[in-house]
């Protein structure tokens, strides 16, 4: 029997992948939101394909803001949008 993989849907393009294709934008318990490239800190999770662009899309739509259930300031969306554009060039696929 193979194992199972994880799926979760990417909340800028809204297509199921493998978890460890995704990037996952967390909110800690404190309330701060970041963005998790390991898949592995505490708190509540959504996820994004690994481009910038999925990114934008979902911060543009709110999806990421309603999914962790808060209010998300935009020197935040500016902050993950950076974060994501340096992962991106040392993304591995």
């Amino acid at each position: 029997m193979a194992k199972r993989i994880p799926l979760r849907q990417c909340l800028g393009c809204r297509e199921m992948k493998p978890k460890a294709k995704l990037v996952r934008v967390v909110r800690s318990p404190e309330g701060t939101v970041s963005l998790d490239l390991r898949g592995k800190a505490p708190g509540r999770g959504a996820y994004v394909c690994r481009s910038a662009d999925c990114l934008k899309r979902a911060l543009r739509s709110r999806a990421i803001g309603r999914s962790l259930d808060v209010e998300i300031p935009p020197e935040i969306y500016d902050a993950l949008t950076a974060q994501m554009e340096e992962a991106d060039g040392t993304d591995t696929g």
